[in-house]
């Protein structure tokens, strides 16, 4: 029988953050590339530039005078983008290490500091 109150509860750390070049890796959008824009740690889904484009019906409003349909970027899974290695050029995984005693990301395939 377990005891849920005593479970310790922690917000995952996710390893995209904004401003990361990333590529998508799997989903009807796999091989695009872009930019991340946003990112949601509750849901871990992020929005990037250019990519899972939907059409939005919308009625005129404040922002959009004339309304009608928008094209705008939908959030996707942080499982199916993979970040670009920055020396290499190709997707890679992230890691963690401290370096003069500060937490910094790094590419695993070429060993890069992220941050």
């Amino acid at each position: 029988m377990s005891n849920k109150k005593n479970k310790k509860r922690f917000k995952p750390k996710h390893k995209i953050k904004k401003g990361d070049t990333v590529v998508v890796i799997s989903g009807n959008n796999r091989g695009d590339q872009g930019r991340v824009l946003f990112v949601d740690a509750a849901k871990a889904k992020a929005i990037v530039e250019g990519v899972n484009i939907i059409s939005r019906h919308t009625k005129p409003n404040a922002q959009y005078q004339e309304g009608g349909i928008i094209k705008k970027e939908a959030a996707i899974p942080l499982s199916n983008v993979m970040l670009i290695d920055p020396k290499t050029g190709e997707a890679t995984r992230i890691g963690r290490k401290v370096i003069d005693g500060k937490i910094v990301r790094y590419a695993k395939k070429s060993g890069e500091v992220i941050d």
